[in-house]
């Protein structure tokens, strides 16, 4: 019965010591002015750029920047500049590591 009872604790331990937290960033309409300038819309893209930190405070990886993220989403289509722009930052909680990341998400168009 003490080993279900330690088991049991162990458990409830674990689900109370991680977790997950989503923060809206906000909503652009371009990365860059277009100003009437031409273009084409080569398909939506989605990225995401995190850093992982151990016992929640010290980084071990990324940068977790949105200037990353919104590069990384560019050029994921061989564009030039992203409009209709919607930022989100989440992070997960672990006992021994966390990750904060930001995703990215728009249209990617080329000027011509």
């Amino acid at each position: 019965m003490k080993s279900v009872y330690t088991a049991a604790c162990a458990a409830l331990a674990l689900i109370l010591l991680s977790g997950c937290a989503m923060i809206p960033g906000g909503v652009a309409p371009s990365n860059t002015p277009i100003n009437g300038r031409n273009y084409t819309e080569l398909g939506y893209a989605k990225e995401t750029d995190s850093r992982i930190y151990l016992l929640g405070l010290l980084p071990i990886s990324g940068s977790n920047t949105i200037r990353d993220a919104i590069e990384e989403a560019i050029d994921s289509k061989n564009g030039d500049a992203l409009i209709n722009i919607t930022v989100e930052t989440y992070g997960q909680y672990w006992i021994l590591w966390s990750r904060v990341a930001t995703r990215v998400e728009g249209n990617v168009i080329r000027f011509y």
